[in-house]
């Protein structure tokens, strides 16, 4: 049932048409009316009845359509996955404010997310944190999703290009750490280098995967918490 709910959203946003590309202002609003309508009927599964104002003033003032090939920006504002190359996808903005919603970034907090993809998930939590670390293991997405958050201005965000299962050592620990991408299981440096009392939101599966978010205890103990079902790509390693 949790599937086939979320199934039908997406559906439905598939019917709509796409849009002028001068209209991205009023697009990016109703992309975040659609989001927060969505929020009540599926809190059952996410346990979030309403989303943060400051995860949706995030949602729409970042330009979506900066983060996409160009011959997509007629959809860019549309609820559902996109194609960015490299057999990678920017996630449907349902789930990247669901994701954000759960990790809980403070304005204090500095944040690790393992898959850089289109960058976009990145502009969302550099808007919420004081810092971002991010990782891209494909080369060519990293150096895009580099310089369009240097060209729109993202400043607190340091990224490289590497194996995110390994995370960042050089700056943990971290107040949240976000993924992209599903593994099989959750890469233990990732739970190392998580700060006591920090939030990790995760995909974990192969074919069938579940969102997952783990609190780290102040003993350095974590709970899992299954949320939704998701689908992502898979975890690239070295």
């Amino acid at each position: 049932m949790r599937r086939s709910i979320l199934t039908a959203f997406a559906l439905a946003t598939l019917a709509t048409g796409a849009v002028a590309a001068e209209d991205f202002v009023t697009e990016r609003r109703l992309m975040v009316q659609e989001i927060e309508s969505m929020a009540a009927p599926l809190a059952g599964e996410t346990g979030i009845a309403k989303f943060d104002p400051r995860v949706l003033r995030a949602l729409t003032e970042t330009p979506r359509h900066e983060f996409l090939p160009k011959e997509l920006a007629g959809v860019a504002y549309k609820n559902r996955t996109l194609s960015i190359g490299h057999g990678q996808t920017i996630s449907q903005p349902f789930i990247v404010a669901l994701m954000s919603e759960l990790l809980h970034v403070k304005d204090t907090d500095r944040v690790l997310e393992i898959g850089t993809g289109s960058g976009y998930q990145t502009a969302i939590l550099s808007a919420l944190a004081r810092e971002v670390y991010t990782i891209e293991i494909i080369p060519e997405l990293a150096t895009t999703a580099r310089n369009v958050l240097a060209r729109l201005g993202y400043a607190n965000v340091t990224a490289k290009t590497g194996d995110g299962y390994k995370g960042w050592r050089e700056y943990a620990p971290f107040d949240a750490i976000i993924v992209t991408a599903a593994p099989d299981y959750v890469p233990p440096a990732l739970i190392e280098q998580l700060k006591p009392g920090g939030r990790m939101v995760i995909p974990v599966g192969g074919l069938l995967q579940d969102l997952m978010l783990i609190t780290k205890k102040p003993d350095g103990m974590t709970i899992s918490t299954a949320i939704v079902p998701v689908r992502f790509v898979p975890f690239i390693r070295e």
